[in-house]
């Protein structure tokens, strides 16, 4: 198959990098991609919401089927714009209709859906007016956690212990902090516990559950600092046993498909579900309607199957004929950023690798911020290069990462050390 991959991230260089693998792999396209992407395929310069562009790239280069990545042109509707246009129409795009993306798009619409559904969630309160909001902080406890309706390019949640600084907050929010994402927030009661990341691939009707992973926001040790795009990932999650996932499966699982299927929500793609284990009880966070990033660079490692057979068989309705296949072996992701993130960070810095060692060769290097420039590798985002390694136990992939992530270099490096290890006291 040819295939076109929309996208720019880790994500999508272990995308592309397990595409490659695949037995169907005639051609693969990456717009826009990164350094590390055209290893395994042709980077296009095309964005991800340029629909136009994406109809006239695809039609020209005979693009057999589109994969996206990230949220932004689903909750913009490409999967509505290809269904919709007669010479596109015949072209699978794995992701959700612009209704279905809602699940990501908007929390106020999620959180409709849990209800609904009998999904167990959070108590919440949509808000439009700072009264009725601050009325509401008053009726929980702290910590209070405000969350940006729309898109707020992962920004957009904020926890704060404080009332008078949560009330402040919503109003700077409600009056544009996060633009039109703002205009509408959901004030949640905050949830105590540990967090865990479900990917459900699904047709709209049945559905396969694909390796379980663990991520970790904070910038700093500990869980510390700053909320990130994500520092890095386990996988699987030593918590989350046969009891929690039989909780997950009958609790949310299954209502969510159900809930999609009887709303006749148009569904190819991936739900993930962002879950919280409260005294063992298992309470959706959020839904994202595509996978995560870096949990992506952990769990697509440890999935054994040829991908694009399994994504065939999702567009042609045989997703049920599909058996998930998991290496038994931990994975572990650490990811390296640019020095200054998550706030203002530096770009443009050179990236050397010369002091990998023989012994950890085996880890995989997953390009996020990087482009090749004047004959070098250079950093180009936040989140720069994502570290993978498997190991017999947790520790031992943990280490194997952390050792490869210490021997690759660029100005203002930095990662965590302690991503999983937090695991191994439980």
């Amino acid at each position: 198959m040819t295939i076109l991959l929309l996208g720019s991230g880790g994500r999508e260089h272990a995308l592309a990098w397990k595409i490659n693998k695949a037995r169907g792999n005639k051609k693969l396209f990456i717009a826009p991609g990164n350094a590390g992407t055209s290893e395994f395929g042709t980077n296009v310069s095309l964005q991800v919401n340029d629909f136009q562009g994406i109809k006239d790239f695809v039609l020209t280069n005979k693009v057999e089927m589109v994969i996206v990545g990230p949220e932004e042109p689903l909750v913009h509707g490409i999967w509505d714009f290809f269904k919709n246009d007669a010479a596109l129409t015949h072209i699978p795009v794995i992701g959700p209709s612009k209704h279905g993306a809602q699940l990501e798009g908007s929390k106020a619409f999620a959180k409709k859906f849990m209800a609904r559904h009998n999904i167990p969630t959070a108590k919440y309160r949509e808000i439009t007016a700072h009264t009725e909001g601050s009325d509401f902080l008053k009726t929980l406890a702290p910590p209070y956690v405000l969350k940006a309706d729309g898109l707020a390019a992962g920004k957009g949640v904020l926890i704060l212990n404080d009332f008078e600084e949560a009330s402040n907050e919503l109003k700077t929010m409600l009056d544009g902090k996060f633009g039109a994402a703002s205009q509408t927030v959901v004030i949640e009661e905050f949830l105590t516990g540990i967090e865990f990341s479900v990917f459900v691939l699904t047709d709209g009707k049945t559905y396969k559950i694909l390796p379980v992973a663990k991520d970790y926001k904070r910038i700093g040790e500990g869980d510390t600092g700053l909320n990130t795009g994500g520092m890095g990932a386990v996988s699987p999650v030593p918590f989350v046993d046969k009891k929690m996932m039989q909780k997950v499966k009958e609790r949310i699982i299954k209502p969510t498909i159900a809930g999609i299927a009887s709303e006749n929500i148009d569904y190819q793609g991936i739900v993930f579900i962002g879950l919280i284990s409260v005294g063992g009880d298992p309470f959706v966070i959020e839904y994202n309607c595509r996978l995560g990033d870096p949990e992506t660079e952990v769990i697509i490692p440890r999935l054994n199957n040829d991908i694009l057979d399994v994504l065939k068989r999702l567009v042609s309705g045989k997703l049920d004929t599909v058996r998930i296949q998991q290496n038994k072996n931990f994975a572990a992701t650490i990811v390296l950023t640019a020095g200054g993130y998550p706030e203002d960070y530096r770009k443009g810095d050179v990236i050397t690798m010369d002091n990998l060692a023989k012994s950890e060769n085996n880890s995989l290097i997953f390009h996020g911020g990087t482009e090749n420039t004047e004959g070098c590798l250079k950093t180009n985002g936040g989140r720069v290069l994502a570290i993978t390694s498997f190991g017999e136990t947790l520790e031992k992939a943990v280490d194997a990462s952390t050792k490869t992530a210490g021997n690759i270099h660029f100005e203002g490096r930095y990662f965590r050390r302690d991503i999983g290890l937090d695991l191994l006291k439980k």
